[in-house]
């Protein structure tokens, strides 16, 4: 990453006052790591003219036109807040072209079991993911932060206390290690 994660919430203020250079940092910082994110995660049926990179650029270009509607609390609160919005074009593209296909507008014919199936659910299982998911909302919008940073963005223990207001990198490494517990019971 190009600028560290601490002047996330400036740049965010920044952009809510039409901050055109701020707009362009914070574009630059996310677009990677949210590709990188979704790399995958848009199956391969469900790609037609635009690619993984297109979603994630129009997400972000979106997102920043409206930022007034954001609140920053910590600074892992806007990843988590674009992986959310991630998910939901990811969900509205496979709808989109699912429905597509069915009433014939497309001639390829798809040999997918379950055309719904990311690359990801396909690893995993699809009710693996649908539990993961649930899970993630039973804990505290800072223990989610934190365990989705580390567990599907790679952060760093010392990049995730930055991000999540924690005192230290391993106050961080505690904080993801109990709510990891707490996922896990709750995926049971």
């Amino acid at each position: 990453m190009n600028q560290p994660l601490e002047s996330t919430a400036t740049l965010l203020h920044r952009v809510a006052n039409d901050d055109e250079v701020a707009r362009e940092q914070l574009f630059r910082q996310f677009l990677p790591v949210m590709t990188r994110w979704a790399h995958g995660r848009l199956p391969e049926y469900a790609r037609d003219l635009s690619d993984t990179q297109d979603m994630v650029q129009l997400a972000l270009m979106r997102t920043l036109e409206q930022i007034d509607q954001f609140d920053a609390l910590r600074e892992g609160a806007f990843l988590a807040y674009l992986r959310k919005i991630m998910l939901n074009n990811i969900r509205m593209e496979i709808r989109r072209v699912t429905r597509r296909n069915r009433h014939g507008l497309d001639d390829v014919e798809h040999e997918l079991t379950d055309p719904e199936a990311s690359v990801l659910s396909k690893v995993i299982g699809q009710d693996v993911l649908e539990q993961y998911e649930a899970a993630l909302m039973t804990l505290s919008a800072k223990a989610r932060e934190a365990v989705m940073l580390r567990v599907e963005f790679g952060y760093t223990f010392e990049e995730i206390a930055m991000a999540t207001d924690t005192p230290s990198a391993n106050s961080a490494r505690m904080l993801i290690s109990r709510s990891l517990v707490q996922l896990a019971e709750a995926m049971l």
